[in-house]
């Protein structure tokens, strides 16, 4: 192969002519190809297969991997390995003899999915519906766990709208570790960090279906030198579709935090993503209501927008912990557009006062959540 080759996708489709199926036909001309896209030296592919041969399908993606890194004028390679048969639908949650099975922050979520070495606890920032100031509560959650001794992580799940880059004001691209197999997260405001836009440039579009998804965010989550952490905050794609429920079935989180805006449209879009939460039998943290109220940067008068008190309304309703209220600032706005989290630029406003009072309460449930879960088996006798 010529070093002075032009990086294509015919030059990687050939490339690949060297990988074998396990039915032994070269990956190159195998219909499971699918989804190539080069993009500035780095290049993203997906194997589609039946779920079932899933596990004879790995190493295939792992050679791959390995033949695309290795192909001059390639920067990066994430081959994801996907499935397009349907999921069925969640079980049911199981019952303790002579009680009652409980969603909300009352019990422990069951073993099961990817559990992330090094990382004792991982918690989702889920919303129903997007553009109700997801992505900025989570790292402003992450940063004021952080400041109450936590060490945090923050994973950007959102792989069509990645928000962290420029939250954070971090832009280059991960290094990996000496066998090139493992990711290194960045740091910044002491948090680690980690988001599919570190790797792609900010105007490209995901064109990806679903599966695809999922699998981009099994491997930043398990590809990743993550830890030692107490938490990763987990910001989730927004609304509560396959790949929002597969990440929920797929990875062993200790809860969920759900935010909303007070108006009835949102409440309902946050309704449906508590009841996909207890439907596979995670707790809900709480349910935070973002843009609360708008405060006049001017005059300091309180307008309600969106009206106000509907999260909380609804939460009370739905029986799960009400974790507080973020107003509509312009502080908040700037800071995030520019880098600097109002939890950092800003660390004595009431703004961040109210995230710090969202932060107390989300670990006050983690850790009911976590003491639950490690409580001694009762042995009952009938």
């Amino acid at each position: 192969m010529s070093n002075t080759a032009e990086l294509s996708e015919d030059l990687v489709r050939s490339t690949l002519a060297s990988v074998r199926t396990p039915e032994g036909v070269a990956l190159s001309v195998s219909p499971a190809l699918s989804g190539v896209v080069v993009t500035s030296g780095k290049v993203y592919l997906s194997i589609n297969v039946d779920p079932a041969q899933a596990r004879a399908w790995e190493g295939v993606r792992a050679a791959a991997e390995d033949a695309v890194k290795a192909v001059p004028g390639v920067v990066s390679a994430l081959v994801t390995l996907t499935a397009e048969r349907k999921m069925a639908p969640p079980a049911p949650a199981p019952q303790a003899a002579h009680g009652h099975g409980h969603g909300h922050s009352h019990g422990a979520p069951a073993p099961r999915g990817i559990s992330v070495p090094g990382v004792a606890s991982i918690i989702a920032v889920a919303s129903g519906k997007g553009g109700v100031g997801k992505s900025t509560t989570s790292i402003n959650l992450a940063l004021a766990l952080r400041d109450l001794g936590l060490k945090v992580g923050l994973l950007d799940a959102d792989i069509y709208g990645p928000s962290v880059p420029r939250l954070s004001g971090v832009a280059q691209k991960p290094e990996t570790t000496a066998d090139g197999k493992t990711m290194i997260p960045l740091e910044n405001f002491g948090l680690q960090l980690m988001s599919i836009g570190f790797l792609v440039e900010e105007d490209t579009p995901m064109i990806w279906r679903g599966p695809m998804v999922m699998s981009a965010i099994s491997q930043m989550l398990k590809e990743v030198k993550w830890g030692p952490l107490d938490v990763l905050v987990v910001d989730m794609p927004p609304g509560t579709g396959d790949a929002q429920l597969t990440m929920a079935q797929q990875v062993n989180l200790a809860g969920a935090v759900i935010v909303s805006t007070p108006q009835d449209l949102a409440l309902i879009d946050a309704r449906r993503g508590v009841a996909m939460f207890e439907k596979v039998n995670i707790p809900i943290l709480g349910v935070v209501e973002n843009m609360s109220h708008f405060i006049c940067p001017h005059c300091g008068g309180r307008s309600d927008i969106f009206g106000h008190g509907g999260a909380h309304a609804e939460a009370d309703k739905m029986g799960v912990p009400f974790l507080g209220e973020i107003p509509l600032h312009m502080r908040i706005r700037e800071m995030s557009d520019a880098g600097l989290p109002i939890v950092i630029s800003d660390p004595e406003s009431p703004q961040t006062a109210a995230y710090r009072h969202v932060a107390q309460g989300v670990k006050a449930a983690l850790d009911r959540v976590t003491s639950s879960s490690k409580q001694a088996p009762r042995i009952v006798i009938e």
